[in-house]
């Protein structure tokens, strides 16, 4: 799968990822490759970053690589990822959906392009912790919690690692982060109590 054959890398690559709000308004992310120079950002959300429908991802100077939307009605919390800008009528690229209502941890990225490509992803997102597995089993992707280099002291969640195996497009992963986010964040208002927009509500 690729989005943008300029963020698919030769060597294992890690980016770092800052959010800005962990479960409020103004949500929205940068990213960062190990020089420090800016990869990726997501504006902010707003008004109500807990169930937003359409998120952008964008390059460093601001150019649509993708579009990620929730499809509704979804029992499943399904989002659809389209190329660029999403325009009418365009086809999406791929979808992601939890496996089960229950197994909220595993979420299966069903390809449209190629039907016999898929992905899976397990683990805690909310923890910072989770793996990204092609069709064959093999990780071709990790998030999980920053180590300060020169403390050794682990960060909090707003900022975090991206670890992304050869050959593997950082633009589709970070799509994949956005979907994890939202779907994480939705659980976190349901378990606080929190309700959504009920104008957004699954059907």
């Amino acid at each position: 799968m690729m989005v943008e054959e300029g963020f698919v890398y030769e060597e294992e690559t890690q980016l770092t990822v800052f959010k800005t709000s962990l479960f409020f308004a103004n949500d929205g992310f940068t990213v960062y490759d190990c020089k420090g120079e800016l990869v990726f950002r997501v504006d902010s959300y707003g008004p109500d970053s807990r169930d937003r429908v359409e998120l952008v991802l964008m390059d460093g100077q601001g150019n649509c690589l993708l579009t990620v939307r929730r499809k509704r009605p979804s029992l499943h919390h399904r989002w659809e990822g389209f190329s660029g800008e999403k325009s009418g009528g365009q086809k999406p690229i791929f979808s992601v959906r939890r496996s089960s209502i229950i197994g909220r941890s595993c979420v299966t990225v069903e390809m449209y392009e190629n039907s016999s490509e898929e992905y899976h992803i397990d683990g805690n997102f909310g923890e910072r912790c989770c793996s990204i597995f092609n069709g064959t089993k093999e990780p071709v992707a990790e998030i999980k919690r920053k180590v300060d280099a020169s403390t050794q002291v682990i960060l909090g969640k707003d900022v975090f690692s991206l670890c992304l195996k050869p050959g593997f497009d950082a633009a589709f992963a970070m799509g994949l982060v956005l979907v994890l986010d939202q779907i994480n964040c939705h659980d976190y208002a349901e378990e606080n109590g929190i309700e959504a927009d009920p104008t957004n509500a699954d059907e």
